[in-house]
């Protein structure tokens, strides 16, 4: 086991060096750049040529890289754009989109695995077909369309905003209203995004209980006389999670990486508002800071998984 974490951690480092070279170079070769949105079109070559130097976009692309690792290591990384620092401008709202997405997360685990298994256990059943064209739908609806939907529904029918954290004036608010108002504003976008989450998650829970239930010990359980959900909750969903692991693993960087879509429809100060207006201005220390960031959690999502299938499936080992 120590050995396979050494490795793994080693192939990690690794590959969060090859992603982040590779995105330094797509993003700084991309077309445009900080200094025709931030200087007006008329400014003179020498402050042009100051300004490129102030950015260290005067030297070459693998010494920008160099000097931007340098300054992420050591704390010095500020934005292009405001010349804040980096990671302050993150900090300020990394919160924000963990709140937002641990309450998207705790939704699509509380409904998905419960209806994966009840619809396994009513295969073809109403049900079941409703199951998944409710499903099928989830998939296939873009979120954003869903969002304006909610939005303008919500709107029409209670007359009440949506979008931000909280309604715009609460100053005559009591505390009730007050924390009536912020769940509100959170609950909305946190639908939107457990959508998605809850029609794939519970269509891969159904197939692999439907695989699972077939087997001998499933069936051995029921002839003594086991009761039905035992046999499915605690006999049969333990060994039918690896699907449901590997969605998890994948899960972990979206809690804190965000939402791009969802934050900016929803005007939510988070991580995902963030990238967006640094791909817009070309904000390439925020940018890449949160490539970054994105990729170590995938990563780690993904070394999670890998030890959680050994704890859900003892006949795994890892040498």
């Amino acid at each position: 086991m120590a050995s396979f974490i050494l490795r793994r951690l080693a192939q990690m480092f690794v590959t969060l060096v090859g992603i982040s070279i590779i995105s330094w170079v797509i993003i700084t070769l991309a077309p445009g750049g900080p200094i025709g949105l931030t200087l007006d079109p008329k400014a003179s070559p020498k402050i042009i040529e100051q300004m490129m130097k102030n950015y260290d976009l005067d030297k070459p692309i693998y010494q920008q890289y160099t000097l931007w690792l340098k300054k992420l290591f050591t704390g010095k990384l500020y934005s292009f754009k405001d010349g804040r620092p980096v990671m302050q401008k993150i900090n300020e709202r990394i919160w924000n989109t963990l709140l937002l997405n641990l309450v998207a997360t705790i939704i699509i685990f509380s409904l998905a695995i419960p209806l994966g298994v009840f619809s396994a256990k009513r295969q073809y059943s109403f049900l079941d077909n409703l199951g998944t064209f409710g499903a099928y739908l989830g998939v296939s609806a873009p979120s954003f369309w869903l969002a304006y939907l909610l939005i303008l529904g919500t709107v029409l029918l209670f007359g009440y905003p949506v979008l931000g954290m909280r309604s715009f004036v609460t100053e005559d608010f009591t505390t009730t209203e007050i924390v009536l108002d912020r769940i509100w504003h959170l609950m909305l976008p946190s639908i939107i995004i457990a959508i998605h989450g809850i029609a794939s998650l519970s269509r891969y829970t159904r197939s692999s209980m439907l695989e699972v239930i077939r087997q001998d010990y499933i069936r051995t359980a029921k002839a003594k006389g086991v009761s039905e959900e035992t046999v499915y909750y605690k006999h049969g969903l333990r060994n039918a999670l690896l699907p449901t692991i590997t969605i998890f693993g994948f899960m972990i960087p979206g809690l804190i990486g965000g939402s791009i879509i969802m934050e900016t429809v929803f005007a939510w100060p988070g991580i995902g508002q963030l990238a967006y207006q640094a791909i817009l201005a070309r904000d390439y220390p925020v940018l890449m800071t949160l490539n970054t960031i994105a990729a170590v959690l995938t990563l780690v999502g993904n070394f999670i998984a890998d030890i959680l299938y050994g704890i859900a499936d003892p006949r795994i080992r890892y040498e």
